[in-house]
């Protein structure tokens, strides 16, 4: 039995921590702030309660396995786990709607052929076949194990099998999202619902690869969950059954370093000036882990490396408490698409918030979130650089950008200003301060190809007893991947360098 302590109580973090503590470890958990859960936050106030971090859910397999893994007990027998359906609705700059059922192709097919005419639906049907081919190549080495030592290959291999496309005399193929939305799905509204996906994940669908198809896959595939009473409903789940496994946590507990004796990680120096011994160590993304190493290196030259946090998008919520009931008929999402997606690709190309941002409505039917039911709860999402001239502390800036996005929300609530009770918003400075991220990042799933510029750092490192977990580390970020990152260290350390994988 070894002493593991874990740093952060991140998503990934609790569960490494579980899968540990059940197979007979003793596990500390060593959290700066004074909660758990790391982006999957809630603010609440005046009775009304929000989601500030992710609103859904793809994958759920990954949680469901946890629990049966740490108590042969049903994710289900600890939160109310459901499927939303619409999956999604879309408002499209040339004021086309549709509506997209939650995991049916069929169903999907024939909304885009009643709501962008005929043809639409089987374009994005055949694309979806091409996507599934892409997750069938991607799944295991991306997601499912852990990361090759020959990761060259998955720099190299595009998984998503492009069409030809002919461009003047040169026959090409898609090479990043955008080129698979322009040359194959051929119609603005097709490739705005594509890239939506990317920006979802704070990717810009100009440089993320053509194997980023995945992302709508995922969520066509599996269906898109919500967690009643708000996902952080998910991540105390998580964290009671830490608990339930004898896990220790210290909150407020900064991390200043990471011990070493004998070339090994052998515990933790705290900010109060104390040392956590310990027999393994457990650490946060690798880019912070290489400031608590004392200059050792944690990765060669032929591996990973890990890339500054800040060049990956962040994100702004505005939370609004609405007086009146929500109405009945809305849908738990809603894209607005932005009217000038040029504009909005240019800006985040430049590190630049968008002038007309792309926003996400998220109006869960959920009475647990509002006071009564003469009130509603609703979240406002935009993606906008972490790397940026703005000073999103500076008196108005936050508001300005609100302001912009509330604007655009009202083409999906047309009344939103004026039953506005009160809103809160929050920036990328709120994002860098609650999970310790530079420039309030927040990591996207790992994809193939493009060089490895969308790969992680591996979960082993080149110090003996250190591993990483969480959305900085493979297979990167989002609530699915975070989970596998503490499937894969667990597996690392219960099974040792040999561990091949989950099941």
């Amino acid at each position: 039995m070894a002493r593991i302590a874990v740093i952060g109580a991140g998503t990934g973090a609790l569960a490494a921590a579980a899968r540990l503590a059940v197979a007979g470890h003793r596990v500390a958990v060593y959290e700066r702030t004074e909660t758990y859960g790391g982006a999957v936050r809630r603010l609440e106030r005046d009775g009304f309660r929000f989601d500030t971090g992710p609103g859904l859910l793809t994958l759920p397999a990954v949680w469901r396995d946890l629990f049966v893994k740490t108590g042969r007990e049903p994710l289900e027998d600890r939160v109310d786990l459901v499927q939303v359906d619409p999956s999604s609705r879309h408002l499209f700059a040339d004021g086309t709607s549709v509506a997209l059922p939650n995991a049916s192709r069929a169903g999907v097919v024939a909304a885009l052929d009643e709501a962008l005419g005929a043809g639409a639906g089987a374009r994005w049907g055949d694309f979806l076949v091409r996507a599934r081919e892409a997750w069938d190549r991607a799944r295991r080495p991306l997601l499912e194990e852990p990361l090759w030592p020959n990761w060259e290959v998955l720099a190299g291999r595009e998984p998503y099998p492009a069409v030809p496309h002919k461009r003047l005399l040169r026959t090409r193929r898609a090479g990043t999202l955008a080129e698979v939305g322009a040359w194959e799905l051929r119609d603005p509204r097709l490739a705005a619902l594509l890239e939506s996906h990317a920006l979802g994940y704070g990717l810009d669908p100009e440089s993320a690869p053509a194997g980023a198809a995945v992302l709508p896959y995922m969520e066509h595939a599996f269906g898109t969950w919500y967690v009643r009473g708000g996902m952080r409903e998910l991540a105390r789940a998580v964290y009671e059954r830490c608990l339930d496994r004898k896990v220790d946590f210290h909150f407020g507990a900064g991390v200043t370093g990471v011990l070493e004796k004998d070339g090994r990680a052998a515990g933790l120096e705290l900010a109060d000036g104390t040392v956590a011994e310990a027999d393994l160590v457990v650490g946060t993304g690798p880019w912070r882990l290489g400031g608590l190493t004392h200059g050792r290196a944690l990765y060669g030259t032929a591996d990973v490396e890990p890339r500054p946090e800040f060049l990956s998008g962040g994100r702004v919520v505005v939370c609004l408490a609405l007086r009146g009931a929500r109405d009945p008929g809305a849908a738990h999402r809603t894209v607005v698409h932005t009217p000038d997606r040029r504009g909005e690709l240019d800006a985040l190309g430049t590190a630049e918030p968008p002038a007309r941002p792309t926003v996400r409505v998220d109006r869960p039917d959920d009475p647990a979130l509002w006071p009564d039911a003469e009130h509603e709860s609703v979240v406002l999402t935009a993606t906008v650089p972490a790397l940026t001239a703005y000073d999103w502390t500076a008196p108005g800036v936050a508001d300005a950008f609100a302001d912009r996005m509330t604007e655009a929300a009202e083409r999906a609530v047309p009344d939103l200003r004026e039953r506005t009770l009160w809103r809160e918003v929050r920036t990328p400075a709120h994002t860098a301060a609650e999970t310790g991220a530079e420039g309030g990042a927040v990591p996207p799933p790992a994809l193939a190809a493009a060089e490895g510029t969308f790969l992680y750092p591996a979960n082993s490192t080149r110090m003996p007893g250190l591993f990483t977990v969480g959305g900085w580390s493979h297979p990167g970020g989002g609530l699915a991947h975070a989970g596998m990152s503490g499937a894969l260290v667990a597996g690392l350390i219960v099974e040792g360098p040999d561990f091949r994988g989950s099941q």
